[in-house]
C-alpha cells in the first residue's frame, strides 16, 4: 500500500467512525481534515467537489469520500476513501441489527422503541424544514413542493414525483409552459402503485439487492429522502416491512456514525440475515462508486449549465415534498397516544431551538420510553 493510499483509509475510517450528525456534518469534517489540516486541496475545489456530488444521484458525503480519495491516492484511493467511510457504520448497523432481532421482542426494547419512534419523527421533520429553507427559492418551487407532497400522500410514484419534478422545473424555466403543463398532467393522472400487503411477496436475495441498487441509482437528496423510497417499495409495494420496522431501522441509522444509507445494512439483515444485510450495502452504495468513477471528466462542464441547475432544482424541492409526504405516513405509526405526541413536539422543539446531535435526542427518547412505560405499565 503507498503512503497515500494508507493516509486515504486512516483518514476515511477515523471519519467513519466519529461520522455522527448526517452529511452536512461529515462534509464539515471532511473539509476541516482535507483542506485545514492536510491541506490536500484549496476550499474552492473542496467546494466544486461538493457540487459535482449533489449532481449524481446518492448520498454526498459518502461521495465526498470517493472524490476525495480518489484525488489522493487515484483509483485505488477511490475505492479505499468509500469503503473506509462506510466500513464503520456498517459493522455497528449489523450488531444493531443482531441485537433487533434476537431482543426486539423484548418488554424493555419495545419500550425503549416506544420512545424512540416519535423522536425520528422530529428529527426527519427538523431535516425537512431545514431542506425546504433551502430548496424553496421561490413561489414557482413551493408550488411543485407542495403538489409533490398531495401527490405523494395519494401513492404516485416516488421515482416519477423526484424526476417529473425536476423535468417540470427546468421546462418551465425554459419557458416552454404548454409542454410543462402536460408533464404535470401526466404525474397527476399516472397511477400509484397498489399497496401491498405484509408478506404477499416472498423474499428473495436477488430482489433485494436490485431494490436497494435501484434506490442507490436515483435517490438525490438528503439521506432522509431515502424514507420514501423505502416505505414504497419495502412496505407498499412488496410487503416486507411494517412502518414500525421502517421506524425502528432509521432510528438505528440516527443512533450510529456515517452514511445513513447504511439503514440498508439493517433491512437487509432483518430480512435475510447476513448474506441479505451484505447484499443490501452492497447494491445502494454501489452506484455511487460507479457515478463518481464515471463523472470524472463531465460534471465540470454540466455544473454551470441553467438547464442542469434548474433540473436540480426541481429534483430538490420535489425530495422535500417526498420526505413531507413519508413523515406524515409514518408519524400515524409512531405518534400512537399523547405522551407520544408530546415527545415528538418535545424533541422537534429542541431540535429547531438548539444544534443537539440527534444521537442523544434518539438515547432521550428510549429513556422516556423505559421511564414512561415503567411508571404506567
Amino acid at each position: 500500500m503507498t503512503p497515500a493510499l494508507a493516509e486515504v483509509a486512516r483518514l476515511f475510517l477515523k471519519l467513519g467512525v466519529i461520522g455522527f450528525g448526517g452529511p452536512a456534518a461529515h462534509i464539515a469534517l471532511m473539509r476541516e481534515e482535507v483542506v485545514r489540516r492536510r491541506r490536500w486541496l484549496s476550499d474552492e475545489r473542496f467546494l466544486d467537489l461538493v457540487g459535482m456530488a449533489n449532481l449524481i444521484p446518492g448520498p454526498t458525503s459518502t461521495e465526498m469520500s470517493i472524490y476525495l480519495g480518489y484525488l489522493r491516492a487515484g483509483w485505488a484511493g477511490l475505492m479505499v476513501g468509500g469503503a473506509c467511510f462506510i466500513g464503520p457504520a456498517m459493522l455497528l448497523v449489523l450488531g444493531a441489527a443482531w441485537l433487533y432481532v434476537r431482543y426486539g421482542a423484548t418488554p424493555a426494547a419495545t419500550a425503549a422503541l416506544y420512545g424512540i419512534t416519535p423522536v425520528i419523527i422530529a428529527i426527519v421533520g427538523q431535516a425537512m424544514w431545514g431542506l425546504a429553507r433551502t430548496a424553496v427559492k421561490g413561489p414557482l418551487l413551493a408550488v411543485v413542493g407542495v403538489v409533490v407532497l398531495a401527490l405523494g400522500l395519494a401513492g404516485v410514484n416516488v421515482l416519477v414525483l423526484l424526476l417529473g419534478g425536476g423535468v417540470l422545473v427546468m421546462l418551465l424555466r425554459a419557458g416552454r409552459r404548454a409542454l410543462a403543463a402536460g408533464a404535470l398532467a401526466a404525474a397527476v393522472v399516472m397511477p400509484g402503485p397498489a399497496a401491498a400487503g405484509a408478506g404477499t411477496a416472498p423474499v428473495t436475495l436477488g430482489a433485494l439487492f436490485g431494490t436497494f441498487l435501484k434506490i442507490g441509482a436515483v435517490l438525490y437528496g438528503s439521506g432522509y429522502v431515502l424514507l420514501a423510497f423505502l416505505r414504497h417499495d419495502f412496505v407498499d409495494r412488496l410487503g416486507w416491512l411494517s412502518d414500525r420496522q421502517l421506524l425502528d431501522a432509521v432510528a438505528v441509522g440516527q443512533f450510529t456514525p456515517g452514511p445513513v444509507f447504511t439503514t440498508a445494512t439493517f433491512i437487509g439483515y432483518l430480512l435475510a440475515g447476513l448474506p441479505g444485510a451484505l447484499l443490501a450495502t452492497l447494491a445502494i452504495f454501489l452506484p455511487s462508486f460507479v457515478f463518481v468513477a464515471l463523472s470524472q471528466p463531465v460534471l465540470p462542464r454540466l455544473r454551470g449549465k441553467p438547464a442542469t441547475a434548474a433540473f436540480l432544482d426541481g429534483v430538490n424541492v420535489a425530495a422535500v415534498g417526498l420526505m413531507a409526504a413519508v413523515t406524515c405516513q409514518l408519524a400515524r405509526a409512531a405518534i400512537v397516544d399523547g405522551f407520544t405526541a408530546l415527545l415528538a413536539l418535545v424533541a422537534l422543539a429542541l431540535l429547531l431551538r438548539m444544534r443537539l446531535n440527534s444521537a442523544w435526542l434518539v438515547g432521550g427518547g428510549a429513556a422516556a420510553g423505559l421511564l414512561y412505560r415503567a411508571l404506567v405499565g
